[in-house]
């Protein structure tokens, strides 16, 4: 098992589904699942600050998401709803909920059992996320903490919204990113930080490639690659 964490706009998502594909693993996003409740609270109407109410809204929402790097689906109570919640008022909204203690329990005990039975049914999962090396799964044999500029980042998520077709400024993602980090790494609950064991990577100035080479090496010096294609080791 790989555990990816960071902050927005590293290149996690991307650098996580690759590299799961290299390694012969299987894939989750938890990030999504943070989004796919979000958008549940924010559809039901509930104030992201209600801790009680949002609770009471993520225990009734049906997520499902797929574990495949080629085809990471998430659903809200069986409706598609990948590229909505990408969408700004989620991503407004998501800090607050995620920080809700018992929202964060209920995920993570789910990101458990998505975890364990990926395991047992393909050998290997890259999990991607901002505590799955401290929270979720503190004995990953590898963890990977990416980080880059805020510069870098805020450039990346305005390129991705535009691509999107979101409209988007790298002052405005620059100023939505630096909000993110703030609120993810100072809440109670799962605070956003690295493990002390976990191989921190710049991502700045290299590509998804260079990444993926370094990540792969790290995985071949910890045994990742055993009973993986033969291809991941090279």
């Amino acid at each position: 098992m790989v555990a990816m964490d960071g902050p927005s706009g590293t290149g996690k998502s991307t650098v996580s589904r690759k590299l799961a594909t290299k390694l012969g693993a299987g894939y989750l996003d938890t990030g999504a699942m943070y989004r796919v409740v979000t958008l549940a609270v924010l559809r039901a109407g509930v104030d992201p600050a209600d801790a009680p109410a949002v609770l009471d809204v993520v225990e009734k929402a049906a997520l499902g998401i797929g574990t495949r790097p080629d085809e990471a689906t998430v659903t809200l109570d069986g409706e598609d709803v990948g590229a909505e919640i990408r969408g700004g008022a989620v991503t407004t909204a998501v800090s607050p909920v995620s920080a809700v203690p018992a929202v964060r329990e209920l995920l993570v005990a789910r990101q458990r059992e998505i975890i364990d039975e990926v395991l047992g049914r393909v050998g290997g999962i890259v999990v991607e996320g901002r505590d799955i090396g401290t929270v979720v799964s503190p004995g990953a044999p590898l963890k990977v903490f990416l980080t880059a500029s805020a510069e870098v980042r805020a450039a990346r998520r305005s390129a991705q919204d535009s691509a999107a077709g979101r409209e988007s400024t790298v002052d405005g993602a620059r100023e939505s990113v630096e909000r993110r980090d703030r609120l993810d790494s100072t809440r109670a609950a799962s605070p956003l930080r690295a493990a002390e064991d976990a191989v921190e990577v710049d991502t700045s100035q290299l590509n998804i490639d260079q990444v993926i080479v370094a990540l792969a090496e790290l995985a071949l010096h910890r045994g990742l690659l055993e009973g993986c294609p033969a291809e991941a080791a090279r």
